[in-house]
C-alpha cells in the first residue's frame, strides 16, 4: 500500500482549495495586527493613487484656457499630484515591509509544521515515500505559502479595491455607459480567463508530477551511486531520467502554448474594453458634455485599472499553480500515523527494565502474517539472544519492542506496562538500539555521537567514544572529532560506523539496549573489537541481540530460535546444542564455513548455565 500521495493518479481530485485557504489562516493571524496595519496601508495607497486622476484632470481643465487670459501655472495643483504619487508610493512600501514579517513567518510556521508531521508519521509510511519527491514537494508546497500571500495581499486585494474605486467614480461622475462598459469588461475578461486556466490546470498538474518524479529518480540514483557503478548502469539511470523530464518537457511546452493563447485573449479583451471606453469620452467632449480634463482622467483611470487586471490574469495563473503545490503539501500534512498515543497514555515508569513478550502476533499485510504466538522474558540485567534464518521475523521483534509498528495479536509489556499504552516518546527514550546498518548524519563524528544526548558535554563524548574503542582512531583523522563523515557515513567503514553506533548508545545510557545484528556485516578483526565493546555496554543492562553469527551470542542467557515467525527452540547455548535442532545444525553450518573455530567456542562457552 502506498502512503505517498501524488497527483499522477488523478490530478482533478480530492482538491480542496478553499479549505486549504482557512488551513492557512491561523498562521497568517498570529500577526493580525501586522494583518490589519498592512490592509489599512492598502487602502491608503489606493486612494491616493485613484486621486491622482481627478488632480490630473484640474489641471488639465486649468491649463486649457480658450480665451486670451494669460496662463497661470497650477502650482497646488502640481504639488498635490506630486504629493499623491509619493503617498500611493509611501503606502505601498510600508505596506510591503509590515506585511514580510507575516509571510515569511507563516511560511517558516507551515514548513516547521510539515517537518515535525513527517517525523510523526509511522514507519510503515517512511519505507514507501520516495525522498526526492517529498522534498521536492516541500520546497514547492512551503513556496507557495509565499506566494499566495504575495499574490493576495500585493496583487488580488489591491486590483478589487482599485475597481471598487474606479466604478464608484465612474457611476457618480459620468454616464452609466461609462462603468456599464467597465464592469461588461472586467466580467468577460475573468469568465474567460477562469474558463481557459482551469481546463489547461492539468498541464500544471503533469508538469509537478513529472518534476517530482524526476527529482526522486535522481536522488535515489545519487544515493545508490555504488550500486550504479557496480552494474554499470550509469545510462539505464540516465535514460529513465531523461524520460521524466521528456513528459514533464512535452506538459511544459502545452503549458506555455496554452498560456500564450490565454494572454492574447485576455489582451484583447481589455483592449475593445479601453477602446470602447475611450469612445465614449471621445464623444462626450465633442458634444461639450465632457471637457478634455475628464477624458484625461477618464484615459488614466482605465490605465489604472487595467494594467493591473492584465496583470492578474498572471497572477490568477500563478495562485492556481501555487493552490496545487500547497494543496500537495496539506495532504501530506493530513497523512494520519499508523502508530498514535492514546488519550489516556501516560509516561513509562521504568524500575528495573522486565520485558515480556506475551502471544505477540504481527502481519505488515493481512495475507502475510510474519510472528505466531511469540512469548518471553528479559529479566532485568539479563541478555536474551534470537536467532534464526532470514525472513523469520527476528528484526521485527525490534521494530514491535520500539513501537515502529502495533501488534496485531498479543501485549509487549515492560515492567509490567502495556507499551501501546505509553508515551512514544517515553518509550523509547528507554530503549537503545545499535542498528545493523547503521546510518550516520553528513555532519562531524562528534555530533553524530552526540546526537543520542545533544546537551552532552565533550568529556561525555570522549568518554563515550572510549568506552566503544573509537577514541584513539577519531583522534588519529586530521579533523579529529570534527571529521565529516559524509553522506550516510559512507567515509567511514563498517566497522567504524558500527562503533560510532555503539558510542552514541553508551552516551544515551538506556535501561534496555537492543543489538540488531550489529556485527553479521564486519570482518573477524573489527567483530572481535565490536563484541569486545558490546560485551562492555551490555552489563548492568537489560539486551535483546538479533544475531546471524552464533559467536556473538553464546554467552546470552537465554536463546530464541525462530523458524517461519515462531519459537521452535529456546535455551543456553549448550542447551540448544544438546536437543539436535536447528540451533546444532546452524552451529554445524557456521563451523563448517569457518565462522567460528572450535577452541573459540570452547573458551567462550559459559560454565553456567
Amino acid at each position: 500500500m502506498n502512503h505517498y500521495i501524488r497527483y499522477e493518479s488523478n490530478p482533478h481530485s480530492a482538491r480542496k482549495d478553499r479549505q486549504n485557504l482557512k488551513r492557512m489562516f491561523p498562521f497568517i493571524w498570529e500577526y493580525k495586527g501586522r494583518v490589519l496595519f498592512a490592509l489599512l496601508c492598502l487602502i491608503f495607497s489606493k486612494l491616493a493613487i485613484v486621486g491622482v486622476p481627478f488632480i490630473l484632470k484640474e489641471v488639465v481643465d486649468t491649463l486649457d484656457v480658450k480665451s486670451n487670459v494669460a496662463l497661470v501655472l497650477p502650482l497646488a495643483l502640481l504639488l498635490a499630484y506630486g504629493a499623491l504619487r509619493l503617498a500611493g508610493s509611501m503606502f505601498n512600501e510600508l505596506r510591503d515591509a509590515v506585511f514580510a514579517r507575516v509571510r515569511y513567518h507563516a511560511m517558516r510556521r507551515v514548513s516547521t509544521r510539515v517537518f515535525e508531521h513527517l517525523h510523526n508519521l509511522s514507519l510503515r509510511f517512511h519505507l514507501d515515500r520516495r525522498t526526492g519527491n517529498i522534498s521536492r514537494d516541500l520546497e514547492r508546497g512551503a513556496g507557495s505559502v509565499s506566494s499566495i500571500l504575495n499574490y493576495m495581499v500585493f496583487n488580488i486585494l489591491p486590483t478589487i479595491a482599485e475597481f471598487l474605486l474606479v466604478a464608484g467614480i465612474l457611476l457618480t461622475q459620468y454616464e452609466s455607459r461609462f462603468a456599464l462598459a467597465v464592469f461588461s469588461t472586467v466580467i468577460i475578461y475573468f469568465i474567460f480567463t477562469f474558463m481557459i486556466t482551469e481546463w489547461r490546470m492539468h498541464f500544471r498538474h503533469e508538469m509537478n508530477a513529472m518534476d517530482s518524479q524526476a527529482n526522486g529518480r535522481a536522488v535515489d540514483a545519487l544515493l545508490n551511486y555504488e550500486t550504479v557503478k557496480y552494474f554499470n548502469n550509469e545510462k539505464l539511470e540516465l535514460r529513465r531520467y531523461d524520460e521524466t523530464l521528456g513528459r514533464w518537457e512535452g506538459a511544459a511546452v502545452r503549458s506555455q502554448t496554452s498560456m500564450s493563447l490565454l494572454n492574447f485573449g485576455q489582451g484583447g479583451i481589455i483592449a475593445i474594453g479601453v477602446t470602447m471606453i475611450m469612445v465614449f469620452a471621445g464623444q462626450g467632449v465633442v458634444s461639450g458634455q465632457m471637457s478634455i480634463g475628464d477624458l484625461v482622467m477618464v484615459n488614466a483611470l482605465m490605465l489604472q485599472l487595467f494594467m493591473p487586471l492584465g496583470f492578474l490574469g498572471i497572477v490568477y495563473r500563478q495562485l492556481k499553480y501555487a493552490l496545487a503545490d500547497m494543496d500537495l503539501m496539506f495532504r501530506l500534512l493530513g497523512q494520519q500515523s499508523d502508530i498514535q498515543d492514546t488519550e489516556q497514555a501516560v509516561q513509562l515508569q521504568i524500575k528495573q527494565g522486565h520485558v515480556h513478550f506475551e502471544h505477540v502476533a504481527f502481519a505488515y499485510h493481512e495475507e502475510r502474517p510474519i510472528l505466531h504466538d511469540i512469548s518471553f522474558d528479559i529479566q532485568p540485567g539479563q541478555k536474551l539472544a534470537v536467532v534464526g534464518p532470514s525472513g523469520a521475523g527476528k528484526s521485527t521483534l525490534a521494530r514491535l519492542l520500539f513501537r515502529f509498528y502495533d501488534v496485531t495479536g498479543g501485549q509487549i509489556f515492560i515492567d509490567g506496562q502495556d507499551i501501546a499504552k505509553v508515551t512514544q516518546q517515553s518509550l523509547r527514550e528507554t530503549i537503545g538500539i545499535v542498528p545493523q546498518d547503521t546510518v550516520l548524519f553528513n555532519d562531524s563524528i562528534y555530533y553524530n555521537i552526540q546526537y543520542a544526548k545533544p546537551d552532552a558535554s565533550r568529556e561525555e563524548v570522549i568518554q563515550a567514544a572510549k568506552l566503544a574503542h573509537i577514541h584513539e582512531f577519531i583522534e588519529s583523522l586530521p579533523n579529529g572529532y570534527e571529521t565529516v563523515v559524509g553522506e550516510r557515513g559512507l567515509k567511514l567503514s563498517g566497522g567504524e560506523k558500527q562503533r560510532v553506533a555503539i558510542a552514541r548508545v553508551i552516551l544515551k545510557n538506556p535501561t534496555i539496549l537492543v543489538f540488531d545484528e550489529a556485527t553479521s556485516s564486519l570482518d573477524s578483526q573489527s567483530e572481535k573489537v565490536i563484541l569486545k565493546a558490546l560485551q562492555e555496554v551490555s552489563e548492568n543492562h537489560t539486551t535483546l541481540v538479533i544475531a546471524h553469527r552464533l559467536s556473538t551470542i553464546i554467552d546470552a542467557d537465554q536463546i530464541l530460535v525462530l523458524d517461519n515467525g515462531r519459537i521452535v527452540e529456546q535455551g543456553s547455548h549448550r542447551q540448544l546444542l544438546k536437543q539436535k535442532g536447528v540451533y546444532e545444525n546452524l552451529w554445524q553450518l557456521q563451523q563448517e564455513q569457518n565462522d567460528l573455530p572450535e577452541q573459540d567456542t570452547q573458551d567462550k562457552t559459559p560454565i553456567n548455565e
